[in-house]
C-alpha cells in the first residue's frame, strides 16, 4: 500500500487532454499527481484524504490575462479557481526582476510574465517606466510616446525586447491599441522578432475611433502572423471586436486554415477597465466608436461620467484612474448574443483582464477580507464561476466538461510552445502539477458585481497549487503562498 501527501476520493475526475470523465480517486505527493485511478483505490493511502462525493475535480483554472500582482487581488483569483495567473498583454519591461520581487513577496498562485512592448517603447522615448503597470497607467496618455520612433529609438527598444526573451519573458506583449500612431512597419519587427525566437505575441488590437476597429484590428494580427509565421494570440476578443465578432471569427478561422497559429480569449462581462486616459476613451474618439461618456465609470469616485467636459476633466487630473467601460449591454439580447459568440467560439480560452484593486499600487496589501467598497472590475473575482454559474448551469449551452477545457487545457497549450513549465499544467494526470481545483457544480458561483466587485466566488471546496492547499473546506488560507515562476525558453 502506498502513501500520498493527499488523496482526493470519489470525485468526478476531468481531464481535458485524455478525455477522462470519470469519478475516482486523484493522488498527490511533493506537489505532483502520483496516480489518477478512475473507480478509485483502495490501495491508496494519503496523510490526508478529502471526499469529493458529488464534486468535480478538474485541473486549476489558468488566466493567461491578469494584471494582479498585489496580494489581495490574488487571493481573489485563487478564490475564483485560479491557480496559474499570468501577465501577457501588457507584460513587465524587468521580467528578472518582476520575478524575483514577486517570489520573495510570495504569491498564492503561479505567476509568470511577458516582455511588454508598451514599457519598452516609453523607455525608448525617455519616459521613467521603473514601477511597471502604474508607472504605464501615469503616462497612458503622454504624447512623448505616441508618436513614430526614430530608427535608434526602434533599435533599442527591440534590443530590450530580446533581452527579456532571453531573461525568461513568455512572449512579447503588445498594447498596441493604447498608441494607434504605431507604424505597421514597427508591428511587424515585433512580430517577427517574435517569429524568430519561436515566442507567441499578446496583442490589444489597434483602436481606430470607428465601429469596426475590431475586424480591421484583427486584419492587422493576422497580416503580421501570414507575413512572419508568427504565433499571434489577440486578448479579449469580446471587447475589441464587439459587434464585429462573428466577421472576427471568419477571418480566423480562414486564417488558421491556412496553417497560420492565432489565437484568442475572452471574457464573460460586457464592460471592460482601464485607465480614463486612454487614447480610445477620448469623447472624440467615444461618439465616433459609437460610445458616450456615460458608458464609462470613474471607479476612484464611483462616478458615471454624464458629460464630454467632465470625461476631458478626469483624463487631464488623473489619467491612470481605473475606468469601468460598457461596450456591450449584458441586458439586450442582441449584445448578450454578441458577448455569448465571443466566448463561445471553438478553442477560444477563458481569461479574466484581471484588474489589479484601485488605486493601483502592486506592493499594497489590502488584507483579507478585502474592504467592503475597494473598487475593481468584477472579472477580477469572479470570471470563471461565471462561466460555470451562466453558461454552463443557468444557460445550458455549454457543457460542464468543455468549459473545465476552456479554461484549462486551451490555455495551457497556447504557452507549451514557449514554456515547458505549462506542459505539466491544465491536466490531471501522473506526472502533471498538483494545481487543481475541486467545486460543486450545483452551487459554484460568482458573487461579484458592479457594485460590489470584490466579492468571492462560491462552491470551490479546495484549490490546491503545487499541491499545497489554498482553499480548504470552502476556506482560504491567507498565509499560504505556493505559487512558483511560469518561465519561458526558446
Amino acid at each position: 500500500m502506498s502513501e500520498h501527501d493527499i488523496v482526493v476520493r470519489h470525485g468526478r475526475i476531468i481531464d481535458p487532454e485524455t478525455g477522462l470523465d470519470a469519478v475516482g480517486d486523484v493522488a498527490i505527493t511533493g506537489g505532483r499527481i502520483d496516480a489518477v485511478i478512475p473507480g478509485g483505490s483502495a490501495d491508496l493511502h494519503g496523510r490526508q484524504e478529502w471526499d469529493a462525493t458529488g464534486q468535480v475535480v478538474a485541473p486549476g483554472f489558468i488566466d493567461l490575462h491578469s494584471h494582479c500582482s498585489d496580494p489581495a487581488s490574488r487571493r481573489l483569483q485563487v478564490c475564483d479557481g485560479v491557480t496559474t495567473a499570468l501577465e501577457l498583454e501588457a507584460g513587465m519591461l524587468d521580467v528578472t526582476g518582476s520575478y524575483g520581487r514577486m517570489a520573495e513577496r510570495g504569491s498564492p498562485n503561479n505567476f509568470g510574465f511577458s516582455a511588454s512592448w508598451a514599457l519598452a517603447r516609453m523607455s525608448a522615448c525617455g519616459i521613467d517606466v521603473s514601477d511597471g503597470l502604474p508607472a504605464f497607467m501615469a503616462h497612458i496618455g503622454d504624447p512623448d510616446w505616441h508618436r513614430a520612433l526614430t530608427d535608434r529609438e526602434r533599435g533599442r527598444m527591440l534590443e530590450v525586447l530580446r533581452r527579456e526573451l532571453d531573461d525568461g519573458a513568455l512572449g512579447i506583449g503588445v498594447l498596441l491599441g493604447y498608441c494607434r500612431e504605431t507604424p505597421g512597419e514597427e508591428y511587424l519587427e515585433i512580430a517577427g522578432l517574435a517569429a524568430e525566437t519561436a515566442s507567441p505575441t499578446y496583442t490589444h488590437v489597434r483602436d481606430l475611433g470607428r465601429p469596426d476597429s475590431g475586424l480591421l484590428g484583427a486584419e492587422e494580427v493576422v497580416s503580421a502572423a501570414i507575413a512572419t509565421g508568427a504565433h499571434m494570440h489577440l486578448c479579449h476578443i469580446n471587447s475589441t471586436s464587439v459587434r464585429t465578432v462573428d466577421r472576427v471569427h471568419e477571418l480566423l478561422d480562414r486564417t488558421r486554415a491556412e496553417g497560420m497559429r492565432v489565437t484568442t480569449e475572452a471574457y464573460p462581462y460586457g464592460s471592460g477597465a482601464t485607465g480614463i486616459g486612454a487614447q480610445f476613451l477620448d469623447p472624440a474618439e467615444l461618439e465616433a466608436s459609437g460610445r458616450r461618456p456615460s458608458d464609462i465609470v470613474y471607479l476612484p469616485l464611483n462616478e458615471r461620467i454624464e458629460t464630454a467636459e467632465r470625461l476631458i476633466e478626469l483624463r487631464a487630473q488623473d489619467p491612470g484612474g481605473m475606468a469601468v467601460i460598457e461596450f456591450l449591454k449584458e441586458d439586450q439580447p442582441e449584445d448578450l448574443g454578441y458577448l455569448t459568440r465571443a466566448l463561445l467560439h471553438h478553442d477560444t480560452a477563458v481569461a479574466s483582464d484581471a484588474m489589479p484593486l484601485s488605486p493601483v499600487d502592486p506592493h499594497r496589501d489590502l488584507g483579507w477580507p478585502i474592504p467592503v467598497g475597494t473598487p475593481t472590475h468584477p472579472r477580477t473575482a469572479g470570471t470563471y464561476a461565471r462561466v460555470f454559474r451562466w453558461y454552463v448551469r443557468e444557460l445550458g449551452i455549454l457543457d460542464l466538461a468543455e468549459a473545465v477545457r476552456r479554461c484549462t487545457l486551451v490555455p495551457a497549450t497556447i504557452l507549451d510552445s514557449v514554456s515547458p513549465d505549462m506542459r505539466r499544467k491544465g491536466r490531471v494526470q501522473a506526472g502533471a502539477d498538483a494545481d487543481l481545483v475541486v467545486f460543486d457544480p450545483a452551487t459554484i458561483a460568482d458573487r461579484a458585481t458592479y457594485a460590489s466587485p470584490a466579492e468571492t466566488s462560491t462552491g470551490f471546496s479546495y484549490v490546491l497549487v503545487n499541491g499545497t492547499p489554498v482553499i480548504e473546506r470552502g476556506e482560504l488560507r491567507e498565509g499560504a503562498l505556493p505559487g512558483r515562476p511560469v518561465r519561458g525558453t526558446y
